[in-house]
């Protein structure tokens, strides 16, 4: 072999070397190139499945929150129909013994005579007592009247749920029932001017809650009280189209109640700095229709029955007294306990 042979040889070789080395040098780019996209992807993936997980705690935590708001108003629910009935059972004439006590008033007025202590007198004395320190809560748990408008309404929800397969209850709308609460007011006073002209006693038999004392009282009703039994009647039908029909439109010691001042310690509060824009749920759960105001309630319509304060998302609703006592069922159950020793003092109970 030639020099000349050699050296092309040598020049081949190194030629061949260097392609292969150019090509390992690319593949080696190409395969880094891959392992960093694979690694961005990687990247890209866990931030979200991260994302993902994060979205499905919140969601987990909000269906919590919920579900737990749902036990809490089945508890308030279940606690406030246990108070209603036992004092429906034990106490179904207290309403009619303090709307007695008004008429009394006026009627010993209207005939110049005095006024002197009697049971009915007493009852009314003992029920504006205990709404002026506790809010009407006589209303909203005790009042046999109220309980069954309660119970008929919650009846009729039924009926037009599993009979006609409504979604949404048939019901006087607010807009109508905002001035139809003004009637109870008018009823007042009309009772209150035929009491002080002594026209009242000419009515014998026309009034409906004389009728349902009767009822509740287990004795029958005669003749005499056939107007009174239509007004029952057509008080019980509006029962089933709107909750507390009586107590927002009728009820004269609803009305005379609603006159009463409150003590700012009993009544409802609503932190509305923390509240959910155009939420209104608790507007929209009261059986008042009532706006609560921050400081409370502008109006004495107000029954306690607290149905706002479990719906509340954000637990924005509470009085001092619960604050106090740190525990909201303990509140209702000594109100209750407090009435119920009232009532057998003023003798409401039947069976003492």
């Amino acid at each position: 072999m030639t020099e000349i042979d050699r050296s092309s040889l040598l020049s081949d070789r190194r030629d061949s070397s260097g392609s292969e080395k150019t090509i390992m040098g690319g593949s080696d780019v190409r395969a880094a190139v891959a392992g960093s996209l694979r690694q961005k992807a990687g990247g890209e993936n866990a931030a979200a499945v991260k994302s993902d997980q994060k979205k499905a705690g919140g969601k987990s935590a909000a269906a919590g929150k919920a579900e737990q708001r749902k036990r809490k108003i089945r508890k308030r629910a279940a606690l406030r129909a246990v108070i209603q009935l036992f004092f429906f059972i034990s106490m179904p004439g207290a309403f009619v013994a303090g709307f007695s006590g008004v008429k009394y008033v006026f009627q010993q007025v209207s005939t110049g005579s005095s006024i002197s202590m009697n049971s009915f007198l007493a009852a009314l004395i003992g029920l504006s007592a205990f709404t002026v320190l506790f809010g009407r809560f006589f209303c909203g748990y005790v009042c046999a009247f109220g309980s069954m408008g309660d119970l008929m309404y919650w009846l009729s929800g039924l009926v037009q749920k599993k009979v006609f397969g409504r979604k949404k209850q048939i019901s006087i709308p607010e807009s109508v029932s905002g001035v139809l609460r003004y009637l109870k007011y008018l009823n007042l006073i009309v009772i209150v001017v035929l009491c002080a002209v002594g026209l009242y006693g000419e009515l014998s038999g026309t009034s409906p809650w004389d009728v349902f004392s009767q009822l509740t009282s287990l004795r029958g009703v005669g003749s005499t009280y056939i107007t009174g039994m239509f007004y029952l009647v057509l008080i019980i039908a509006g029962m089933w189209f709107k909750e507390r029909f009586f107590c927002r439109f009728l009820c004269p010691m609803g009305a005379f109640f609603a006159l009463l001042p409150i003590l700012p310690i009993s009544m409802l509060q609503r932190k509305s700095s923390q509240c959910i824009k155009g939420c209104n749920l608790c507007k929209d759960q009261c059986p008042a229709g009532i706006k609560l105001e921050p400081d409370g309630p502008k109006n004495g319509e107000c029954i306690a029955c607290e149905k706002c304060v479990p719906v509340c998302p954000r637990g924005n609703i509470t009085h001092t007294e619960s604050k106090l006592l740190k525990n909201e069922y303990l509140l209702i159950l000594i109100r209750a306990v407090l009435f119920f020793a009232l009532g057998c003092y003023l003798g409401f109970c039947r069976f003492l």
